[in-house]
């Protein structure tokens, strides 16, 4: 029996390799230094704990609306306008499992067969299949260092078809950690609106931010005309460290919101109840927890970037949001260690993990194939051991 065409054409992960190797030198007693975790190394913040036993307790533990609770609807709409400046009614709110089911939704409901998606490189590695799992075209659209990975009006005119349908939008960015900048974000507007396509606006970091100069600006924003083509992701994943809730949302045009929370419903009926009762507790309730925790992101942040800087033969951009360091492996090719040869960021990668125990990210699915990408959420003192790992294996280059 045969399988899906769609379903055999979706490209496994590359890292999963990386991810399966440490963890086998892991079982077998080797201490594995792991920056490959996108995800919070805290605890869930206590209020929002407490808030989910109270549900429970409560009895909130039944079916809600396909679209969630008309309780974190509006909260939800309540952040959009203290946090963004962004008007929405609850009926343009869908409540998913996690951000990436909130994607999900979205491209399937904007994309006909063929239609096409553009996507800046570096990007998170699921964007490209999830548009190929709807029926869509990925057009990779690779940015420039020099730009500090920001695309520009030529590069999108360079990808523009008449198939194109959207463009994806992700600040502050995974990998990368970079910000878009206003004139960045109003050049991408000024498109979308001229050639009447969507933006996909992921904003899953958007609280993750590090530097008093720097700030989120939501490309929604930017008025009526691109506010009616954006589809606004976002999340508490990643700045209230429930990662493991899945509870994500999508703030949307009506028309797309309401054929969103159709296809919810017949896929998945509806978000887990608890975690959206815990969720009106993220967003209503007290920041502070979001505060101290990006307090120390960037102290770590700080950290592993000026000891990457240290290290030569690699180098990065600083990140400015987000908690991924990115790095130019490029300048090890052709170098040994130990008889090994790199060729390749994932060859590097593997040679590290082998050889100093220390597993990382390499970005050939992020559309990168000379980056590798670390993640600084994890305790200072893993941080500090994988470093020093990383530059012992640098500087023992051949």
């Amino acid at each position: 029996m045969e399988l899906s065409k769609r379903a055999m054409s979706i490209q496994p992960s590359s890292t999963l390799t990386i991810s399966a190797k440490a963890a086998e030198l892991k079982a077998a007693g080797k201490n594995i230094v792991t920056f490959g975790v996108g995800e919070p190394d805290f605890d869930t913040p206590l209020h929002i704990r407490q808030a989910a036993k109270q549900a429970i307790d409560d009895g909130k533990t039944r079916y809600t609306p396909a679209a969630g609770t008309p309780a974190l609807r509006q909260a939800v709409c309540n952040k959009l306008k203290r946090d963004n400046q962004l008007d929405y009614e609850p009926a343009q709110i869908i409540i998913s499992n996690g951000a990436k089911h909130s994607l999900m939704n979205a491209f399937q409901v904007i994309l006909n067969e063929g239609e096409e998606v553009i996507i800046p490189a570096p990007f998170w590695l699921s964007y490209s299949e999830m548009v190929k799992i709807a029926g869509g075209v990925p057009v990779i659209v690779h940015t420039k260092k020099e730009n500090s990975f920001m695309l520009t009006r030529e590069e999108l005119e360079d990808a523009y078809t008449e198939k194109t349908k959207a463009v994806i939008l992700t600040s502050p960015s995974n990998p990368t950690g970079m910000i878009s900048t206003m004139d960045t974000l109003q050049m991408i507007a000024d498109f979308a609106v001229a050639h009447d396509i969507f933006v996909i606006s992921d904003e899953i970091y958007e609280k993750l931010i590090y530097d008093e100069d720097k700030k989120h600006i939501s490309i929604a924003s930017l008025g009526k005309e691109i506010y009616d083509r954006t589809i606004v992701i976002n999340g508490v994943s990643k700045s209230y460290a429930m990662t493991g809730w899945r509870i994500g949302f999508a703030a949307a045009p009506l028309a797309v919101a309401k054929c969103m929370a159709s296809l919810q419903s017949h896929m998945a009926s509806n978000p887990n109840s608890v975690a959206q009762e815990a969720t009106v507790a993220a967003l209503e309730g007290p920041q502070d927890c979001v505060m101290e925790m990006c307090r120390e992101f960037q102290k770590r942040r700080d950290y592993i970037f000026e000891r990457e800087e240290a290290i030569p033969l690699i180098s990065a951009l600083k990140p400015e949001g987000a908690f991924y360091l990115f790095v130019d492996v490029s300048g090890t090719y052709q170098k040994t260690y130990r008889g090994k040869t790199i060729h390749s960021a994932a060859e590097f990668a593997t040679i590290l993990l082998e050889e100093k125990y220390v597993a990382v990210v390499p970005c050939a699915d992020f559309g990168m194939p000379d980056y590798i990408r670390l993640s600084y959420a994890t305790d200072m003192e893993e941080i500090k051991a994988g470093m020093d790992r990383i530059e012992e294996l640098v500087l023992g280059l051949e």
